[in-house]
């Protein structure tokens, strides 16, 4: 047997024991049904999905990519394009208004509400209950989403590579997602007090210092754990979806990496209040990608850095149902055709209909291509057609 066909095989075992573990363990949660109200482009409309797998066809522009966002809202309580929540009200209306209802193999329901007026506090509830804080919410319906706009994961700057990781584990480690908005506060108020027309006091800078110290060291730590782990999963996807063409690296760099934390602040402090800000501390860190050992955003061709984002996806999906509340995340792939050859699309679509994935939500310009692709795989499925913000569920599949 050759090298590839072992690693074929290697791959499915770990996957068929992984699936065992998720049917002791895991909590399998779909979102059957969603009402969207002034959301981006889509004035009203009222969906019910299949369990499985969920097409939605149409022109670009038309919303496709409007509606997985609202799925994306649902679960972190905030737009996955716009920073700004006002941004996601359709233009000439003063609301917007979401509602999921989400079902569990055990058979519990989640009926998940937000709802936001201009220039007013926006409203999340969990079964008709308001939240306290929203990161309270973080964590309950884990979702992963693959779009276009992840190629800055690559190409961008550190804090994408940031958000990416805290993403993950914020959802399923509320401790770290604490530590995370203090170490972020800290540094806020260091950074406001560096900038400061007067000397800085000394006192104050060094509250703030240990405070980021404090937090900042638990995050290094969790960071470090989660791309330990993260890594025999990223590689495996790859090889696969790749079908063992090439050799890719993930490594995580931290400036703690140096030393003790708290002493690298004090040590920078003169070199900081010259400049203006912070310029240690885990904001500061970064992941290594690389291709054959060399930087990826420099070597990979297009369709080696989308499949390169895809398997980062798919690894954060499989981490995601092995930890926290051990719930399958849902997956919503937005265009993710684009740039690759019909070998690799083939090879992650049956990968995401198979049974160790759960809901997963696909968009896409062209059905055919679509319906060829999902009729080799046997999977059921629904399929959705949108055209200016408007949607109808057309004729699916193996229902």
């Amino acid at each position: 047997m050759c090298i590839k066909e072992i690693c074929k095989h290697v791959f499915f075992i770990n996957l068929a024991l992984l699936l065992l573990l998720q049917l002791k363990y895991g909590l399998f949660m779909w979102l059957e049904r969603i009402s969207v109200l002034n959301y981006k482009n889509i004035e009203q409309v009222d969906l019910d999905f299949s369990p499985k797998v969920n097409c939605i066809i149409g022109k670009n522009g038309m919303g496709k990519t409007n509606l997985l966002d609202a799925v994306y809202y649902l679960s972190f309580c905030k737009s996955a394009m716009n920073s700004a929540d006002m941004q996601s009200i359709m233009h000439g209306k003063d609301f917007f208004v979401l509602q999921g209802l989400y079902r569990t193999d055990d058979g519990g329901q989640e009926d998940i509400y937000c709802g936001l007026k201009r220039k007013q506090k926006k409203h999340f509830k969990r079964n008709k209950k308001e939240y306290m804080r929203l990161s309270e919410h973080i964590g309950l319906i884990p979702l992963i989403m693959v779009s276009p706009s992840d190629s800055e994961l690559i190409i961008g700057g550190s804090e994408g590579r940031r958000r990416f990781i805290d993403v993950v584990i914020s959802q399923f480690d509320r401790i770290y997602l604490d530590h995370l908005i203090r170490y972020n506060k800290a540094l806020l108020q260091r950074n406001v007090l560096l900038r400061s027309k007067v000397a800085p006091d000394e006192e104050m800078l060094t509250i703030w210092e240990e405070m980021m110290a404090k937090s900042g060291e638990h995050v290094y730590q969790k960071r470090k754990d989660f791309i330990n782990e993260f890594i025999p999963f990223f590689q495996s996807y790859y090889s696969y979806i790749s079908q063992d063409k090439e050799k890719v690296s993930l490594a995580y760099k931290s400036q703690v990496d140096q030393g003790d934390l708290l002493q690298l602040l004090k040590a920078s402090r003169l070199q900081d209040s010259y400049l203006g800000y912070s310029t240690v501390g885990v904001h500061k860190d970064d992941l290594v990608m690389q291709l054959g050992g060399y930087p990826l955003k420099r070597e990979g061709s297009q369709g080696q850095s989308k499949t390169y984002l895809i398997a980062l996806k798919l690894s954060q999906f499989e981490f995601l149902k092995r930890t926290g509340s051990r719930t399958t995340p849902i997956v919503l792939l937005d265009d993710i055709f684009d740039k690759l050859d019909v070998s690799r699309v083939e090879q992650i679509v049956k990968l995401v209909a198979g049974n160790s994935f759960g809901q997963i939500f696909i968009t896409d310009t062209n059905r055919e291509h679509l319906d060829k692709i999902l009729s080799t795989v046997g999977s059921s499925y629904k399929l959705f057609e949108v055209e200016n913000g408007n949607m109808a569920e057309r004729s699916g599949g193996n229902e």
